[in-house]
């Protein structure tokens, strides 16, 4: 296994352009499709970690449906809360994230993941 990866959506413009970039410099990230096979709360946790996050909710696309229908947009909903959130409906995770080693960005705009590598 490669240690880049990118936690990728096809459908998803910037998302597209931040696996282009990559693969325009020659490498070849491990590609995982989150919203088919999405990230345990473990691994989240890891990737808020690596992307120096300090809560759940700045990875969250707070602009979703989804986000407003389950109330998470409340001051007081835990991490746990969030993560889960993210994990049931892992659309309201933020894409593209490139993880290289023990650091990881977000490809907005796709040009921050070069930081990275």
């Amino acid at each position: 296994m490669t240690d880049l990866v990118i936690y990728h959506n096809p459908r998803c413009s910037k998302s597209r352009q931040t696996l282009q970039l990559l693969e325009e410099r020659g490498l070849t990230p491990s590609v995982v499709l989150y919203l088919e096979t999405p990230p345990d709360a473990t691994t989240l946790k890891g990737l808020l970690k690596q992307l120096g996050m300090d809560s759940a909710r700045l990875l969250m696309r707070t602009g979703e449906t989804e986000y407003r229908e389950m109330g998470l947009s409340r001051p007081d909903c835990s991490e746990q809360e969030l993560i889960e959130a993210m994990v049931q409906c892992p659309r309201l995770i933020e894409r593209p994230i490139v993880v290289k080693g023990e650091q990881a960005r977000v490809g907005r705009p796709p040009e921050s993941v070069l930081e990275i590598i």
